[in-house]
């Protein structure tokens, strides 16, 4: 069987903050807008005419340029991560992915974003994003397992092909080597962290971006 290759795009992993895995509820949402006040675990984003005050938490992921810096910064110094100001600023856009629990708006990711159309869109009409641990990689397929906010288990699996984008720390030697192409399966392997951005094709789900956060020790 002919070998699925891959471009590879060699993001620093150091702009990703993730504390922790979390899988999105099927009833998400998606906000978008401007932050207009950051507290210690509450974020204010103004969307359209309406201001949305969002919960947040140490499982929130937290997707900003430098974050993964500061977390690195902030667990070195004895800290579970930095604070959501640190990474975050008042004027910025983001996208909210969140769920509404009791009453409460629960962010599970913000994502700083470059702009567009401010508005509330169901999760499932966007991108979704999981994260969790590499349980298998097939030809065009890969399994990741793990933990979702109520604390359940889930297994997803993923198809792969030639628009699938992977994010590895180190990579660019080896796909240099290779015309800047590799198999999928030497950027990612059983027992890896990775954060998988997909989007629903039929009854698939289809890996638009996969980021290897963290290799496996084997």
């Amino acid at each position: 069987m002919k070998a699925l290759l891959l471009g590879v795009s060699f993001a620093l992993l150091s702009v990703m903050w993730y504390p922790a895995p979390y899988a999105f509820a099927a009833d998400a949402k998606v906000a978008r807008g401007t932050v207009v006040a950051i507290a210690g675990s509450s974020l204010s984003v103004k969307v359209r005419d309406e201001e949305m005050k969002f919960s947040v938490d140490p499982k929130t992921l937290i997707e900003a340029n430098g974050a993964g810096t500061k977390t690195r910064a902030a667990q070195a110094s004895g800290k579970s991560g930095p604070k959501l100001a640190e990474v975050l600023r008042v004027g910025q856009n983001v996208a909210v992915t969140y769920h509404e629990v009791d009453g409460v708006l629960h962010a599970s990711m913000v994502r700083a974003v470059s702009g567009g159309a401010a508005g509330v869109s169901s999760a499932a009409s966007e991108s979704m994003t999981s994260v969790g641990t590499v349980q298998s990689v097939g030809a065009n397929t890969m399994t990741i397992t793990g933990n979702g906010g109520s604390g359940a288990s889930f297994t997803q699996t993923f198809t792969i092909d030639e628009q699938t984008k992977v994010f590895a720390k180190g990579a660019s030697t080896a796909a240099a080597a290779k015309g800047g192409r590799l198999p999928f399966s030497e950027l990612v392997s059983n027992g890896d962290h990775v954060s998988v951005t997909y989007h629903k094709v039929g009854d698939k789900l289809h890996a638009s971006d996969v980021r290897v956060t963290l290799k496996a020790t084997h």
